[in-house]
């Protein structure tokens, strides 16, 4: 019976002759992939009406007053632990047409607390990361359960 070692790769040079001695199997973490869709979650907090945003990459969605733009979205394997992290770009458009940044960074969609976008009005988390193949088929599921 083998143990399996998971180790941060800047340990990896420190530990692996120590490892290698001991006869452990080293599992180095792999890394996250990227994917074309963040799926963000929004609340309207005047009407508590809460929607689910699928943002492709690149692309500018709007919820409300905001215009989202994930840049990346990435997201573990599923044999790793599940963590996926979008990084956003998040403006409020005003009625004369001007535009302020609210959020420029990374969310994480295990610590929604700590990298959600806060508003007066909005909050923005990320939930997921998705491809457009996999969102099709879970829209066409969705729609046959109705």
């Amino acid at each position: 019976m083998g143990f399996v070692l998971t180790l941060p790769p800047t340990r990896m040079g420190v530990l692996f002759p120590a490892v290698l001695s001991l006869g452990l199997l080293v599992n180095a973490p792999s890394e996250a992939e990227p994917y074309e869709i963040a799926v963000l979650r929004g609340l309207d907090k005047v009407t508590a009406r809460v929607s689910t945003i699928e943002a492709p990459v690149g692309e500018t969605v709007r919820f409300g007053s905001l215009e989202i733009v994930a840049r990346t979205c990435d997201k573990t394997p599923p044999e790793e632990r599940p963590e996926a992290a979008a990084f956003v770009d998040i403006w409020e458009t005003k009625p004369g047409g001007t535009a302020t940044s609210l959020f420029r960074g990374w969310m994480f969609a295990s610590s929604p607390a700590v990298s959600a976008m806060d508003h007066a009005v909005y909050d923005v988390w990320v939930l997921d990361c998705a491809n457009s193949d996999s969102t099709a088929k879970s829209s066409a599921s969705e729609t046959k359960s109705e």
